[in-house]
């Protein structure tokens, strides 16, 4: 449950914002003035502070200057009388997310309290990734391919150069990212990955670069975007490639200019952003056919960084499977030599994502202290059973439609199971489709699926 103190000295507007708060099931605290709100704060696990810039004792920019000092991971909102503008922006300067002005509006207020929450869920991802990185998603091998690009990884993190990571599907692009964000000077600061492939044309301006109120039709209020989230740390930028010509051109002068727009203002930004990038496509053959802009690469290809596949790096399956091994199914597992010669025998078209998947699922299905060929064969019979009969048998129901038709059908079919997987939530369902709760609303009236709850 989110916190929310108010600090004002008004009773009424305290009585106004705890009733409000609360009824969107926030945990909410009030104090009278900043003496009793700094108190609050020191023994309370407070997520945001709504403060009033005129208090008596302590003015509200010195409770804000201590917030900032002692409690740097709360975020403030200033709320101001007319009277009060200018000390309101001296607080925006010292670090106040935005100000509010009284008579206040409380519908403002609450996209406020979402908006800065959602940051917050951001920042508590960004925390656990960083801890499960040390332990789940360590860079394992020792073959020759792993150990040139742990070198590079070294020498990219002492700069600010942008990076560009290339390789198939499951090899660890984004594993290479973290890992060099977390070597380099900004390791303290947000890491934020943006999936390009996973959020619509329409969109993607918004998410980069954020919006203003107004900005289009549904941006109900200001939104900062990733350049803005990622300010003083890394923004990943995965399937870079996927990214439509005009939002290309927008990422070009951010990176050249480290000034950003949101959508629907005039006023530039400025950012420090380090800028890491990663595709699994041809892009010299993307160049040449038009779709992806050579001024844009050049500015991303300063440190190329090309992941191998597995199939590359046949030393490192057994360090692999014993560590995937170890994790799974405990350190006291092992496998056998006939086992491991038929994991290097497979070609890994899923990489590093579909190995581990494997090694897991054989230390669910088999209890034995030394993994045999046989529980591997049985591992891998659905892997390798996937083949083109198999593809062809599945295709069959679509044999008779043209593309078009073809695709809503899949769609429709691929709506419906996630509909059904997550109880008809939409969006958790959104979620696991990568797409947009408003898109899946529309997909849905399209297609005339029957929501049940």
């Amino acid at each position: 449950m989110n916190t929310v103190l108010v600090i004002d000295d008004e009773q009424g507007i305290r009585e106004i914002l705890e009733d409000i708060l609360s009824d969107e099931d926030y945990r909410v605290f009030t104090a009278e003035d900043g003496y009793k709100g700094l108190e609050i704060l020191k023994i309370e696990p407070v997520d945001l502070v709504f403060l009033d810039i005129w208090l008596p004792g302590i003015g509200g920019i010195e409770v804000l200057q201590k917030i900032r000092d002692e409690f740097p991971g709360v975020e403030v909102v200033v709320i101001s009388g007319h009277a009060n503008i200018e000390m309101a922006v001296k607080a925006i300067k010292l670090g106040a997310y935005d100000m509010l002005e009284k008579p206040l509006s409380m519908d403002r207020i609450l996209l406020l309290c979402r908006n800065i929450f959602e940051l917050e869920d951001l920042r508590r991802e960004n925390r656990a990734l960083k801890a499960q990185l040390g332990a789940d998603q360590e860079m394992v091998g020792s073959s020759e391919g792993i150990d040139k690009i742990r070198s590079v990884i070294v020498q990219a993190a002492a700069s600010n150069a942008t990076v560009l990571i290339t390789g198939e599907n499951g090899t660890g692009k984004e594993l290479v990212a973290r890992e060099i964000h977390g070597k380099s000077a900004r390791k303290n600061q947000p890491f934020i990955p943006v999936n390009c492939a996973a959020i619509p044309d329409n969109l993607i301006e918004s998410e980069l670069f954020g919006h203003e109120k107004g900005a289009f039709t549904g941006a109900s209020g200001r939104k900062k975007g990733k350049f803005e989230l990622a300010s003083g740390g890394t923004l990943f930028l995965d399937e870079i490639a996927d990214l439509s010509l005009s939002a290309q051109a927008k990422i070009l002068r951010a990176i050249q200019e480290m000034r950003i727009e949101r959508l629907g203002s005039e006023e530039s930004i400025s950012v420090d952003v380090r800028l890491l990038a990663a595709t699994n496509r041809n892009m010299q053959k993307m160049i040449q056919d038009g779709e992806f802009r050579e001024d844009l690469y050049y500015r991303l290809h300063v440190v190329p960084i090309n992941v191998p596949p597995l199939r590359e790096r046949g030393e490192d399956i057994r360090i692999l499977g014993e560590y995937f091994l170890g994790r799974y199914g405990g350190d006291k597992r092992s496998f056998s030599e006939e086992a491991m010669t038929r994991l290097k025998e497979y070609p890994w078209p899923g990489n590093i994502r579909q190995y581990k998947n494997v090694i897991q699922r054989i230390s669910v299905l088999s209890d034995e202290s030394v993994i045999s060929q046989e529980s591997v064969d049985f591992a891998l019979k659905g892997e390798m059973s996937r083949g083109a009969g198999q593809i062809s048998n599945e295709l069959e129901e679509y044999g008779e439609m043209g593309l078009m038709e073809a695709k809503d059908a899949f769609e429709r079919k691929l709506i419906l199971q996630k509909l059904e997987e997550t109880g008809y939530n939409i969006t958790k369902a959104a979620q696991r489709l990568g797409i947009y709760p408003s898109n899946l609303h529309n997909k849905i009236r399209k297609y005339g699926i029957e929501t049940k709850r």
